[in-house]
């Protein structure tokens, strides 16, 4: 089982960056792929970014490509967001999540595990 711990989330200007980690409590975190989500007030839960248990390869959602870096530190057992050119469109809460295949999967449902979620507001 992997607990996750999210942190970073705030309120930023259009244009500007934020930066979302996720901390996760599992040894063996780094047999798991990990990935980004976001949802927004009224809206499904959609895929934002993913990435392989090795880190060697990442997919992003075309809204955020160019703009967002998922990136991974096994050491720390941290997977960060990396958000930049944020724009309104953007705001939502965000969730990492764990699945134990190891690889990237677009929707949320075969996910094992996921954070608390955290709020992302960029204003006009």
């Amino acid at each position: 089982q992997v607990q996750l711990v999210e942190s970073g989330g705030g309120l930023v200007q259009a244009g500007g960056s934020l930066r979302l980690s996720c901390a996760a409590s599992g040894r063996t975190f780094s047999s798991y792929a990990m990935g980004w989500f976001r949802q927004a007030p009224g809206k499904e839960r959609e895929f934002v970014a993913g990435i392989r248990r090795t880190g060697s390869s990442t997919y992003y959602a075309d809204s955020v490509k160019g703009r967002f870096t998922i990136s991974r530190d096994n050491a720390k057992n941290t997977v960060y967001l990396q958000m930049n050119s944020l724009k309104p469109e953007d705001t939502a809460v965000y969730y990492c999540a764990a699945d134990n295949s190891g690889l990237i999967v677009t929707s949320p449902i075969p996910y094992d595990y996921w954070g608390q979620g955290t709020q992302v507001t960029v204003s006009s």
